[in-house]
């Protein structure tokens, strides 16, 4: 007996208010709610349905969330769940960025930042650390890593390029006779996918449209480059920072790359989905660029582009997630854009160590490059305080970041 849609209000909900700490600890907090006190999903069901999210692009934990309410309810129970997941941290983001966007230039709200900035470079290297131990265990693994940073950090490739070759080897190297297709009696029929998926795709583009078609440039351009960020978000949102704040800042000029960081340091406080990142960028710029209205609009537009394709995906492949399973050079390929991941992530953990650290950082042909005499000493040692606290003494996200914003007040005053 399937549960009712008040309880899975409730159950949902409550995931989503409490889903702090990122993806490790929402996936957590739904095996606990769904499988341990509930028992609306079994053990291997709940497994499965990782396996399946893991595949797909887009932040793994909400389609996760999406995947368990279309099992118990069918669409109507994923788009409750989906949403459940995403709605309190959105909310939250659009105060924030709009907070921010009013007050970010305040001194003392520089001073937090400064601290916050800090934070941010050691939780961007204990995301690597973490991916860099489950998907690091073979020769090719760290010869992927290795290429995807240098192709990243020195030849300033693509993310896309780079995640597209690496599934491209992964899949290659798969043995032949590995491969398992199902047998076709166990595949659904593909009329009602078709149909779904269709319904889906001209959702997600009915924004950007409405757009192009009143001449808001602005709009277009923000809506067609996060749905490209939408379907190569392979890895969550540190994976795609990188890209992100390359053409946010150097191609389209919409925010700085301190507005970048503090965008994500300010992401970290909220629950849900890291790659809520994106509405605040959508807020600040739209901000920037015409007022509270303009950025309403704009956090609108990002937000639905960047979360429309992760219920295409779910309720277009849901039915097919034991046949996608079974196909091993569907998993040789997520396993390189696992291991090509690390790499990118590697580079954002420069990337973003630079620009905290040093005060002039110089765009070249073969990467960033600091100007030694601009280092921060307080950054340093801010940036080595966060570190060994979230890395040696283990403190809780929320606490670190409160703990590095109070330091970073701190630091100002006495300089």
């Amino acid at each position: 007996m399937p549960p009712s849609f008040h309880a899975m209000f409730q159950v949902f909900g409550r995931i989503g208010l409490m889903s702090f700490g990122g993806p490790a600890a929402q996936i957590s907090l739904m095996h606990e709610e769904l499988v341990d006190k509930h028992k609306w999903l079994s053990e291997p069901q709940f497994l499965g349905a990782l396996s399946f999210c893991m595949l797909l692009p887009g932040p793994e934990a909400m389609q996760l969330a999406t995947f368990a309410g279309w099992r118990l309810r069918g669409i109507a129970g994923g788009l409750l769940a989906g949403l459940l997941f995403v709605v309190p941290g959105a909310v939250v983001i659009l105060g924030l960025a709009l907070g921010y966007a009013a007050w970010g230039d305040v001194p003392l709200v520089q001073a937090l930042f400064l601290g916050v900035k800090a934070a941010v470079v050691a939780i961007v290297l204990q995301a690597l650390l973490k991916l860099s131990r489950k998907a690091l265990n073979t020769p090719d693994s760290w010869a992927l890593a290795g290429l995807a940073f240098v192709a990243m950090f020195i030849l300033s490739l693509p993310f896309p390029l780079v995640i597209g070759m690496a599934a491209i080897w992964g899949a290659w190297r798969a043995a032949p006779g590995e491969l398992g297709d199902a047998s076709p009696a166990t595949l659904p029929a593909l009329s009602r996918s078709i149909t779904i998926a269709t319904i889906w795709i001209a959702l997600w583009a009915l924004p950007v449209a409405l757009a192009w078609a009143a001449g808001a440039t602005f709009l277009v351009e923000l809506g067609i480059f996060f749905s490209k960020l939408a379907v190569v978000t392979f890895g969550g949102a540190y994976a795609v920072l990188a890209y992100m704040t390359q053409a946010v800042v150097d191609t389209h000029g919409w925010l700085n790359t301190e507005q970048m960081i503090d965008a994500l340091g300010l992401a970290e406080t909220t629950p849900g989905p890291l790659i809520l990142v994106t509405e605040f960028v959508g807020v600040l710029a739209g901000f920037l660029k015409g007022g509270v209205a303009l950025a309403l609009s704009a956090g609108a537009l990002v937000l639905w582009v960047t979360f429309v394709p992760c219920f295409l995906w779910i309720f277009t492949a849901a039915p097919y997630v034991e046949a996608l399973l079974q196909r091993p050079r569907l998993k040789g390929a997520l396993s390189s854009i696992s291991a090509a991941v690390v790499g990118v992530i590697l580079n954002l953990s420069i990337w973003f160590a630079l620009h905290v650290l040093f005060d002039t950082v110089h765009t070249t042909a073969f990467g960033p490059r600091p100007e030694l005499a601009s280092l921060s000493w307080i950054s340093a040692v801010l940036v080595a305080v966060a570190a060994l606290a979230l890395l040696r003494f283990r403190v809780p996200l929320m606490p670190l970041l409160a703990l590095m914003a109070g330091l970073g007040a701190i630091a100002t005053v006495l300089s």
